[in-house]
């Protein structure tokens, strides 16, 4: 399962704010539900409160007097925290700091709410080192990672014990290196078992990826260079092994997976419920064949339970999610041309499709066992909304729309274990973020005064919608898209038109949710200004239309997806509104790569271009994700050179604008040196704008965001004039 959108996240965490005064939402970005599904815990004023619902009472649970450590003045701020399962306890996550790209190391206390003590975790390690702490199952004990090795001791603090010793930068024990966590977003690499006994845990080997030097020259007189360990495209990957670890004796047990563990990926793994069983996902090198297997830790047995192939690749599954008292569990796959929901047995032998008909699971939102309910987001008529649907758990039932068909758009629901109550938000190209607390029974909102029908009462249309279109490319294929119109259109004259591409694999452009059509970079308004703003969906985009749609771009990236954003503007640009001397494009990362692209291959359509981030050169980009869309380079090499924007820049025709961070520990500056040095080679004048030591985001820095703004808007408006003419 994908993770919930950003755009629901921050509305989620807004709404639950303004729902209950002077509480915010825990920074996961969910729904901190308690385990019945009655309700749910918030952190307020420096304490720990549940809300019952449907009533929203409040009741303090922790208070700030058990919260503030000994010789401090204020509580704890919580970043996060779990509850044992008895409820006596709290593991409180505070102090939390960066790891790539999320907060995933700081301090952690364990507050005893039966002894009325709070005991720091792992207090002889650093400040804000320790990673992804865990109760056992019976809570006596705490396991986590620090220094890129395990630990565990009690609850009180007392018996310390390292579980390994060997870790190192570079050898990896309990979670990731730095590829792991970018594409299979991986991060916490430890299970504790069942019985508390053992541990499971990844053993990532480091030591033989190269470095990728970044270079700082602004933060002293002498540069200095930065190190990241970072496979690129043709180089091996770490080493990767399943550990399981006595939590008595310290001593490890390896998993004996079969396959080299080179040349193979194992991006999911946990412990079979109640069972002394590990599962796991294995990939090859490719990724285009997974297997499950289920390695039994005291025979040390490791049997191949399940098998899929794809000619293009296989995607790392959700996390594991069983059923049936842990006799089955729900697997996705696209084998039979959909992305649907199966229950397979334990020992891979029962399968049973869940989810029929010519549509996409988009992503799971509720098991609901008891009802014999499944639960999850689709929608099979329009790829860029999202709706919630239904159908029985055990294959037998038909496909039922849960919400309500009046409200056309995208829709999100954080719905309870119990399947009682939900967290419904809806929006749309033309209706900001709503959201309303709501009974799934009766599908009805706690109060009619905050359901979302009332709000939309009360909201004013913008004066300038979005309109969607379809478009064909040359070959029939069927394309999303959506328009943006000047402000005071006049139809009878022609104005410029700027195009917003991505075109990957890794995101969508064209959906109907609230913001599309809005230009974070663009320093003013573009509608008010006179400018056209569109964006197409090509094939290989994660739109819920199909493998076909989706993995037709293998082997592909740089060639296809730039052919159908061409064929579909040359359909545009007859448009009798459009100037085809005004056309602009521009993208970032991906989208970057992509823009670069369509001014080099097609400069008779595309005259001014704005790339930020790009990647150049595909051989530069991390192994994982590149071998994943265009196959090993050792046998396709040809196609990596085919679909590379620097193949083409000789080529380069209009205004183009490169924009990239030296900092950029993703898509690395290199891609914008080769690129600049294609240009130089084959004579071709354009601008650049580099932000020393900045990220992928290009974020950091007094002022950086603004002037990036300034530097596209001001680009843009000279080589590509607004207004109507």
């Amino acid at each position: 399962m994908k993770p919930k959108n950003l755009l629901f996240k921050l509305t989620l965490a807004v709404f639950i704010y303004s729902f209950c005064p002077a509480t915010y939402a825990q920074n996961r970005g969910e729904v901190n539900w308690t385990k019945d599904g009655n309700g749910y815990y918030l952190t307020a004023n420096g304490e720990i409160t549940i809300i019952t619902l449907p009533k929203n009472e409040q009741k303090t649970l922790i208070g700030r007097n058990l919260l503030t450590p000994k010789g401090a003045y204020q509580p704890l701020a919580i970043k996060d925290f779990v509850l044992s399962p008895d409820g006596t306890k709290a593991l409180i996550y505070t102090n939390s700091k960066k790891v790539w790209r999320y907060e995933t190391r700081g301090d952690y206390w364990v507050a005893d709410l039966t002894a009325n003590t709070l005991t720091q975790i792992g207090k002889d390690k650093p400040a804000s080192s320790l990673m992804f702490a865990k109760f056992s199952p019976d809570a006596t004990k705490v396991a986590y990672v620090s220094g890129h090795n395990l630990y565990v001791e009690d609850i009180n603090g007392a018996n310390g014990k390292a579980l390994t010793t060997d870790g190192t930068d570079r050898l990896i024990n309990g979670t990731f290196d730095w590829v792991y966590e970018e594409e299979f977003d991986c991060r916490d690499g430890f299970r504790w078992s069942p019985d508390g006994a053992s541990i499971a845990y990844w053993q990532l080997d480091a030591r033989k990826i190269k470095n990728f030097l970044m270079i700082n020259n602004t933060d002293s007189i002498y540069p200095f260079t930065i190190p990241v360990e970072y496979p690129k495209v043709g180089e091996n990957p770490s080493a990767c092994k399943i550990g399981v670890v006595d939590i008595n004796t310290a001593q490890t047990n390896w998993v004996q997976v079969p396959g080299d563990n080179i040349q193979h990926y194992i991006p999911r793994m946990d412990w079979v419920p109640n069972t002394s069983d590990i599962i796991l996902q294995q990939l090859n090198r490719e990724q285009n064949t997974s297997r499950i297997f289920v390695a039994n830790t005291k025979s040390a047995e490791v049997k191949n339970i399940y098998t899929e192939t794809d000619k293009a690749w296989i995607d790392a599954a959700s996390p594991w999610q069983w059923i049936n008292n842990g006799k089955e569990f729900m697997w996705v796959s696209e084998k039979d041309g959909w992305k649907h929901t199966y229950r397979i047995s334990k020992d891979g032998k029962k399968q049973t499709l869940i989810t029929k008909g010519n549509y996409d699971v988009i992503e799971s939102s509720l098991v609901d066992e008891k009802n014999n309910t499944f639960y999850f987001m689709a929608s099979p008529t329009n790829a860029t909304q999202r709706y919630l649907y239904k159908t029985k758990l055990d294959g037998k039932g038909k496909l039922e729309m849960v919400t309500p068909s009046i409200l056309p758009g995208t829709h999100s629901y954080d719905i309870s274990p119990n399947g009682l109550y939900a967290i419904h938000m809806y929006t749309s190209v033309n209706v900001r973020p709503l959201t309303e607390w709501m009974r799934m029974t009766s599908g009805n909102p706690f109060t009619m005064e905050g359901s979302i029908t009332n709000q939309l009462a009360r909201i004013q249309p913008p004066k300038n919608k979005i309109e969607f279109f379809k478009v064909k490319t040359e070959d029939g294929t069927e394309l999303d898209g959506w328009m943006k119109k000047p402000d005071n259109f006049d139809q009878t004259k022609k104005y410029p038109v700027v195009f917003y591409v991505y075109g990957e694999p890794a995101s969508q452009t064209v959906t109907d949710t609230y913001g599309t059509g809005n230009n974070r970079l663009y320093a003013g308004d573009m509608a008010k200004d006179g400018y056209i703003y569109i964006s197409i969906e090509n094939r290989g985009a994660p739109a819920p239309k199909g493998r076909e749609f989706r993995k037709s771009i293998y082997k592909n990236i740089g060639l296809l997806n730039i052919k159908d954003q061409a064929d579909a503007a040359k359909q545009i640009i007859k448009w009798p509104f459009v100037d085809k001397d005004r056309v602009a494009v521009w993208g970032w990362s991906g989208g970057g790569s992509s823009t670069l692209n369509l001014m080099f291959q097609y400069p008779e359509i595309y005259k001014t271009g704005i790339a930020i981030a790009a990647v150049g050169n595909q051989l530069t980009y991390d192994n994982i994700y590149q071998e994943r869309y265009m196959g090993p380079p050792l046998t396709t090499k040809e196609v990596y050179i085919k679909g590379s924007p620097i193949t083409y820049a000789k080529n380069l025709q209009g205004n183009l604008l490169y924009i990239h961070g030296t900092g950029d520990d993703n898509v690395h500056y290199q891609n914008a040196e080769m690129l600049i040095d294609e240009l130089i080679k084959n004579k071709k004048v354009f601008q650049l704008m580099s932000y020393p030591n900045r990220t992928h985001s290009i974020s950091e820095g007094e002022g950086t965001r603004e002037h990036l703004a300034l530097t596209y808007t001001r680009f843009l408006q000279q080589f590509c004039p607004a207004g109507g003419k």
